[in-house]
């Protein structure tokens, strides 16, 4: 089996799917591995360490494409020079990244039309055995850690509380909304430059993970629970959004900075935090909204952008992980090369889609779009 390492072509995007420490574990298994030349240059990894690991180097991703039985992604396939990348993946190939399927069913269509088996590692079941291939979670893991550092920099007074000769400053006092892998990073990233935290998520068991690393918890008591499973948070009755909306007009317009992280189902971004509420924020107040890639919980937000409202500087920053391009390849190539092993046996990748992670991962097979939701989402496209 031949893995073919594109580079990638999405704007803004540094990482690469596997790096020379994978790849060496992936030839010592018996896989051939090809690299696109370049494809590690934005993660600052030379060609030369490709080939040492063991990886064949070739110039031109249509001659990549066309010897891949096995393509590995960072983002989902784009085009490229007037060509789309579904379209140069080898008819009956197999695909493997991070496509976000319901955002992208257009793609995922185009992929069904050539037949590709693809699999979504952010659909990949958040189960103990499926950890170590799980790149929601790793990525997540970078993007908490950087958004905090973002606020930082953004807000106009120290994190910690300082004691000098002209007086003292107090503590920055951090807001944490959500508390999934990101939500507690930036928990853990806040309280290690010495602000104070607090922290909510519409999940109560969580509660004691958010003191865990450090925050108080703030929360309302569920008339119905918000839990969707997996990990996940499922949106609130009307009832409990009214009584949480209550309880963030209050809390946020007390603290210095806002990170939001809340998603419905790891996908759709619930809005939480109104026009109204910003206006009533103190000025100089910075808010980091973590959860622009599935639309923001700010009302003000604009991905990829920072806006000023009435003093408030609300930060949408897209593909935080890009942005530590060395580390956040390291880690997503792992989680690859786990979930390739995992179901290499004999000399080749044991396609049973019986398995739960590989029922759970695949979005395309056999012509057709397998994952419910997927269909369910190119179906309303048409």
């Amino acid at each position: 089996m031949i893995v073919a390492v594109p580079g990638e072509i999405a704007p803004g995007e540094r990482r690469v799917a596997l790096v020379p420490e994978s790849i060496k574990k992936l030839v010592k298994a018996g896989v051939s591995v090809r690299v696109q030349s370049g494809a590690g240059q934005a993660s600052f990894i030379p060609d030369a360490e490709f080939k040492e690991a063991g990886a064949e180097l070739v110039a031109d991703a249509l001659a990549l494409y066309a010897s891949g039985d096995f393509v590995v992604k960072v983002q989902p396939p784009g085009t490229s020079g007037g060509r789309h990348e579904a379209d140069m993946i080898c008819e009956g190939a197999m695909l493997l990244g991070s496509l976000y399927p319901t955002r992208n069913a257009e793609i995922m269509q185009k992929l069904a039309a050539r037949r590709v088996t693809a699999f979504s590692t952010d659909c990949i079941p958040r189960t103990t055995r499926a950890q170590a291939m799980d790149t929601l979670s790793s990525m997540a893991n970078i993007a908490g850690y950087k958004g905090v550092l973002l606020a930082a920099d953004a807000l106009p007074r120290y994190f910690p509380m300082f004691m000098t000769a002209a007086g003292t400053t107090f503590a920055a006092k951090v807001f944490v909304i959500g508390a999934g892998v990101a939500g507690l990073q930036a928990i853990a990233t806040a309280k290690r430059l010495g602000a104070q935290v607090t922290a909510t998520d519409v999940r109560p068991e969580v509660k004691e993970q958010i003191q865990s690393v450090g925050a108080k918890y703030i929360g309302i008591e569920l008339k119905q629970s918000a839990s969707a499973g997996g990990g996940y948070a499922g949106e609130l009755s009307e009832e409990d959004k009214k009584r949480q909306r209550e309880l963030l007009v209050e809390h946020c317009a007390t603290v210095d900075v806002v990170i939001t992280t809340a998603l419905i189902g790891g996908v759709f971004a619930p809005k939480l935090i109104s026009a109204e509420m910003v206006r009533s924020m103190r000025p100089g107040t910075v808010i980091v909204d973590l959860a622009a890639e599935g639309g923001g919980n700010c009302e003000l937000s604009k991905p990829g952008q920072t806006v000023v409202e009435s003093g408030v500087t609300i930060l949408a920053p897209l593909n935080l992980p890009s942005s530590m391009s060395n580390h956040a390849s390291v880690l997503f190539s792992r989680n690859l090369t786990n979930f390739i092993l995992a179901f290499w046996k004999d000399g080749k990748f044991n396609l049973d889609l019986n398995d739960e992670i590989l029922k759970g991962a695949v979005i395309t097979h056999n012509g057709e779009i397998v994952h419910a939701k997927t269909k369910e989402a190119a179906g309303k496209r048409g």
